[in-house]
C-alpha cells in the first residue's frame, strides 16, 4: 500500500509562485512515474506534469515554460515549482504515483488559488 501526502498549496496573486511537494511512503518500486494533476470546479482532472524515475518529464501545453517538475528519488518525493501563476491555474492539485502493472495511487489533493 502506498500513501501520498501533498503540501504547499495556498492563495497567491497572479504572477506569483508556489511550490508543491508530494511525499510517497509504503511499497514503492524503483520503476515508477510520479506526476501532478489538477481539477478545477466543474471540470475533469487533467494532467499537469509527470516525471519518470529516470528523470524524463512531460508537461501540459498550458504550463510549459512556467511550471517545473522534479523529484528526489531517495526521499520518494516529487515537487512542482509553479511560476507566473494565472487565475486559470486555480484548482485542486493531486499527486499521483504509477507503478508496475498500472497500479495507481493518489494523494488527497491541495488547493491552489490564484487571485487576479
Amino acid at each position: 500500500q502506498v500513501q501520498l501526502v501533498e503540501s504547499g498549496g495556498g492563495l497567491v496573486q497572479a504572477g506569483g509562485s508556489l511550490r508543491l511537494s508530494c511525499a510517497a511512503s509504503g511499497r514503492i518500486f524503483i520503476y515508477n512515474v510520479m506526476g501532478w494533476y489538477r481539477q478545477a470546479p466543474g471540470k475533469q482532472r487533467d494532467l499537469v506534469a509527470t516525471i519518470t524515475n529516470g528523470g524524463t518529464t512531460n508537461y501540459a501545453e498550458s504550463v510549459k515554460g512556467r511550471f517545473t517538475i522534479s523529484r528526489d528519488s531517495a526521499k520518494s518525493t516529487v515537487y512542482l515549482e509553479m511560476n507566473s501563476l494565472k487565475p486559470e491555474d486555480t484548482a485542486v492539485y493531486y499527486c499521483k504515483l504509477t507503478q508496475a502493472f498500472g497500479s495507481e495511487s493518489w494523494g488527497q489533493g491541495t488547493q491552489v488559488t490564484v487571485s487576479s
